[in-house]
Formats: C-alpha cells, sequence, structure tokens
C-alpha cells in the first residue's frame, strides 16, 4: 500500500485519521507519518489494509487508468 492510497482510501469511506487509527490499532500520529511517506512496520500497513479492505479495494501499479495506484469503493450491493 503506498502513502497516497492510505489517505485515498480512509478519505473514500469517510475516515479520520483518528477513527481509522482506533479501528487498527495504531496512533494517529503513525498513520499521519505514513501518509506523508515515512517507512511502516509490515504488521501497521496489514493492520490498517485490513480495516479498510472491508469498503475498498487496492488497486496495484497499472489497474487504474492513469496507469498509477489507486483504490476502488467495494460494490456495496456484493
Amino acid at each position: 500500500m503506498k502513502p497516497i492510497q492510505l489517505k485515498m482510501a480512509r478519505t473514500a469511506v469517510g475516515l479520520g485519521v483518528r477513527e481509522l487509527a482506533e479501528l487498527a490499532g495504531v496512533t494517529a500520529n503513525t498513520i499521519t507519518r505514513i501518509e506523508n511517506g515515512a517507512d511502516a512496520k509490515q504488521s501497521t500497513l496489514d493492520a490498517l489494509r485490513k480495516v479498510l479492505e472491508e469498503k475498498v479495494i487496492f488497486l496495484s501499479d497499472g489497474e487504474t487508468t492513469s496507469g498509477g495506484v489507486g483504490v476502488r469503493l467495494r460494490d456495496r450491493q456484493a
């Protein structure tokens, strides 16, 4: 997960930094640092991704029309 994907996913599902931090069991400061490009432990990224993947799909390089990374909301009907 790239820093921009974290921010895009968090914003897409309407979570603030503090809300996501609480759900993932990390600090808000950690999320802010990751979104600003700092490295993070894999376990931290996994915890964030687990929370967010309930509502979004993370797209890897080349899967978006622009050729970059991104996120997509999961189908609400599924």
